[in-house]
C-alpha cells in the first residue's frame, strides 16, 4: 500500500492524472478493511498498530529507489 501511496503522491506532485493509482489505493484499503474484519470475526482481538505509529515507517519511491517517506503531520 505504501507503494500505491507513493505513486499517487508522485503523480500529484507532477500535476498528472492519478485516477488509476488512486482507485488502486482505495481498493487496497478496502481489501485491508475486509481482511481485518475477517480476522476479528475469527477471534482476533490483539490491538493493531495505529496509523500514526506507522507514519515514520512508510516508504516512498524516489528516482526508482525506496526511501523513508517524510511525515507532513
Amino acid at each position: 500500500m505504501a507503494d500505491a501511496e507513493a505513486t499517487v503522491r508522485d503523480l500529484l506532485n507532477r500535476d498528472r492524472d492519478c485516477t488509476e493509482s488512486a482507485l488502486r489505493q482505495i481498493g487496497l484499503r478496502a481489501e485491508m478493511t475486509r481482511l481485518i474484519g475477517e480476522w476479528r470475526a475469527a477471534g482476533g482481538g490483539d490491538l493493531l498498530p495505529a496509523a500514526r505509529e506507522q507514519v515514520g515507517l512508510r516508504l516512498a519511491k524516489r528516482d526508482g529507489k525506496l526511501v523513508r517517506a517524510a511525515s507532513h503531520r
